[in-house]
């Protein structure tokens, strides 16, 4: 059985061809992180609430959440919550974008994350300062806008930045119900061409994601560092 060189040069010349398609990867991954991190926000809130069934509420949807699998979330999401949304509202959904489904899907779970990353940040700041902040003539808004949160988003920071790199990793699943991304056009390329070249393709598409998770873990530190410095400073 004859076997197909190994060809470096593919992989190249496929990175031109697959770049434009990480700009949909960039738009489903950008806009669940921004979406999951108000309902990140939203889990902390109830997880530090008074209320026991909030409480309760909330730490029931992250553990659920947390052990599911993103693909299966995914496939949940895509083909139950149109038949869900017929049967019980009236409501079309065949004619939304695949993409609307994967950030649907990823704002579930960024936001079922990071609401531990930032309840924990948020317990970890002492609270005496918050009380001693109001004391001096803050307003409860004020010591927290201007004490805890500061703090807080230094400690949360490189937890969070781990999330939003696992996320933009994970939004490769999005081939799977066929939205054209980064991995979507890797795999109609490698179609195209009867499976020639498919590890020269999947390489190519590695390199760029892996170029991705390098910016935006330099672009974490660097936030880090100025809101370090920043707190020093204070």
């Amino acid at each position: 059985m004859d076997t197909r060189p190994f060809s470096p040069e593919v992989i190249v010349t496929s990175i031109p061809t697959l770049l434009p398609y990480l700009a949909v990867t960039l738009v489903v991954g950008v806009t669940s992180i921004l979406t999951g991190s108000l309902l990140g926000m939203l889990l902390a809130w109830a997880k530090l609430s008074g209320n026991r069934i909030i409480r309760a509420l909330a730490d029931g949807y992250t553990y659920i959440i947390r052990c599911t699998p993103s693909i299966v979330l995914l496939f949940i999401v895509f083909y139950g919550l149109p038949k869900l949304a017929e049967e019980e509202f009236g409501i079309d959904m065949d004619d939304l974008s695949r993409a609307v489904f994967v950030i649907i899907t990823f704002t579930l779970l960024f936001g079922a994350y990071v609401s531990e990353v930032f309840r924990s940040a948020y317990e970890t700041v002492e609270r005496g300062q918050y009380e001693a902040a109001v004391t001096i003539g803050l307003s409860p808004a004020q010591a927290f806008f201007h004490v805890l949160l500061p703090q807080a988003a230094v400690i949360a920071l490189p937890n969070f930045g781990n999330s939003v790199i696992n996320l933009m990793k994970e939004s490769a699943l999005a081939y799977t119900i066929g939205l054209i991304d980064l991995l979507g056009k890797t795999n109609l390329i490698l179609a195209q061409n009867y499976g020639a070249y498919g590890v020269e393709l999947y390489i190519s598409c590695l390199l760029i994601y892996w170029g991705l998770s390098i910016l935006i873990e330099r672009a974490f530190l660097q936030m880090e560092a100025r809101l370090s410095h920043r707190e020093a400073g204070a």
